[in-house]
């Protein structure tokens, strides 16, 4: 793995100027009381305001707005259980193509509503990535759609590269940020984007402790898949790719993870005391630091918040 797979801060960049007029700039969002819990200083990120509530409608309008006609005309297809196939879904409406989402049955029904209400077309398939991957084959044979990963796709990380500029923007003197990583996406495209902008900024990235195998992996030097994770952070269940995966050994200072009890500590926290939704797998970066008080005390801490997409018949709490 010597060429580069994964994009530039150019390449972050122009993503920026190319989608900025079809996302939101989401807010940056301060607690002096979260603040004063934990003796840190943080920037709270909120790309659960993002259009579809998830930081994923960054990456996939980069993705789709790059695709020549000749790609876009059999319309785009995935396989995803939530975020990136509502995120796909709206993307692809907004370019007046079709997409067709091959969905585990088992997916939150919120996340079923959602990609629905964007006009997708679903496929729904069992729960193993084997599934996923053989009926997107049927789908892309059927349709010749053009297929767009959900993380390990140099455009999709791109697109997720921006809301750390935008966070940087805002809060140029931070000493860290984290991100929360399943797949690899939104942490290879903040890691990238951060170390540009600052040298000195470290990079975390946060995972359940019952789905940790981008910390193991890290740890390794090699991609240790997921194997039956348990966490109810169903957005962080997948492995890392082969390009999230290089981004993050260049660029990534550390992965910490974290218990279940933590995530729901930490989300509870966030709805009560900043009256905001995120869901469990954005609670994910605070729960860390509230595992490592020590480590992060005194540092102003920048924390993407990667969406607010919740059952509310399911809460934790």
């Amino acid at each position: 793995m010597n060429a580069k797979l994964y994009p530039l801060f150019d390449n972050i960049k122009d993503a920026h100027k190319r989608i900025e007029s079809f996302i939101h700039r989401t807010p940056v969002l301060k607690s002096s009381l979260i603040n004063e819990l934990y003796n840190t200083e943080f920037y709270f990120k909120c790309e659960n305001f993002q259009k579809v509530g998830a930081f994923k409608f960054r990456g996939a309008t980069n993705a789709i707005r790059l695709l020549t006609d000749a790609e876009a005309l059999n319309g785009v297809t995935t396989h995803s259980s939530g975020n990136h196939a509502a995120a796909l879904s709206l993307a692809a409406r907004q370019r007046g193509i079709p997409a067709y989402i091959v969905m585990p049955e088992n997916a939150p029904q919120i996340k079923k509503i959602a990609v629905q209400s964007y006009g997708a077309k679903i496929t729904y398939c069992e729960p193993t990535l084997e599934a996923r991957e053989k009926t997107l084959e049927l789908v892309q044979q059927k349709t010749g759609a053009t297929f767009i990963h959900p993380y390990n796709n140099f455009n999709v990380i791109s697109g997720q590269g921006t809301a750390a500029v935008e966070l940087l923007d805002e809060a140029p003197f931070l000493d860290a940020v984290i991100a929360p990583v399943g797949g690899g996406g939104l942490l290879s495209g903040t890691a990238i984007a951060s170390k540009a902008i600052n040298s000195n900024i470290k990079v975390y990235g946060a995972e359940p402790l019952n789905a940790d195998d981008a910390c193991r992996s890290f740890k390794k030097g090699i991609i240790i898949p997921s194997v039956k994770p348990n966490t109810i952070a169903d957005g962080l269940l997948t492995s890392l790719g082969t390009i999230t995966f290089q981004a993050i050994r260049d660029h990534v200072d550390d992965i910490f993870t974290t218990k279940e009890e933590t995530i729901i500590l930490a989300m509870r926290l966030v709805w009560e005391r900043m009256k905001i939704i995120i869901e469990p797998s954005a609670a994910v970066p605070l729960a860390i630091v509230i595992e490592n008080k020590g480590f992060f005390k005194n540092k102003k801490v920048g924390i993407i918040f990667s969406g607010g997409n919740v059952d509310l018949n399911q809460l934790p709490f």
